[in-house]
């Protein structure tokens, strides 16, 4: 069954940067919209960003200018690069993807295992 891996977590300071990086594990037709949800303890999930299948991207208030969202159609990638990371930054992070499996195939959303990012010195 395809799954999207996420990988690119970790401890950092505050400050830092970390690149996190989503793609499917087998070989599928096509993605669609993508995108990064995150969860911090005892908070609702909540979108981070989101990028469309012609580039347009769409993100939280509270990453805007900070965290940059990109994919590689090629690869059927997802890219999140964080800088200036902020303690309230820490959660686990969700990679989404509108996934077309086979060309005649319909479209359903799949999402990743999550990946912990904390921020703290």
């Amino acid at each position: 069954q395809v799954q999207l891996v996420e990988s690119g977590g970790g401890l950092v300071q505050p400050g830092g940067s970390l690149r996190l990086s989503c793609a499917p594990s087998e070989h599928i037709f096509r993605i669609r919209n993508m995108g990064w949800d995150r969860q911090a303890p005892g908070k609702q999930r909540e979108l981070v960003a989101a990028i469309s299948t012609g580039g347009d991207t769409n993100y939280a208030t509270s990453v805007k200018g900070r965290f940059t969202i990109s994919r590689d159609n090629a690869k059927n990638t997802v890219y999140l690069q964080m800088n200036s990371l902020k303690p309230e930054d820490t959660a686990v992070y969700y990679c989404n993807a509108n996934v077309q499996l086979a060309e005649w195939g319909p479209i359903n959303d799949y999402w990743g295992q999550g990946t912990q990012v904390t921020v703290s010195s």
